[in-house]
């Protein structure tokens, strides 16, 4: 049963790769648009930190499912 729990919390964290990767991306997009258009950072800075907040939050939330699939089948 243990290991069960333990491949069944792997894969919940694997969230947190798909939002690194995310981050990633949109943190290089970001930083090509702002060195396009300079006028236009502060609109920039402004989608990337609300995208990079919700990408965060997903990785969050596949670590908070992870510790209860840990705790609560124990």
């Amino acid at each position: 049963m243990g290991t069960i729990i333990a491949i069944g919390a792997g894969i919940a964290v694997l969230g947190g790769l798909g939002a690194g990767i995310g981050i990633g991306i949109a943190t290089g997009k970001a930083s090509e648009a702002v060195a396009r258009q300079p006028e236009a950072e502060g609109k920039i800075s402004k989608t990337l930190i609300l995208g990079c907040a919700l990408a965060e939050a997903t990785a969050i939330y596949g670590f908070v499912i992870a510790l209860m699939i840990i705790i609560m089948l124990k």
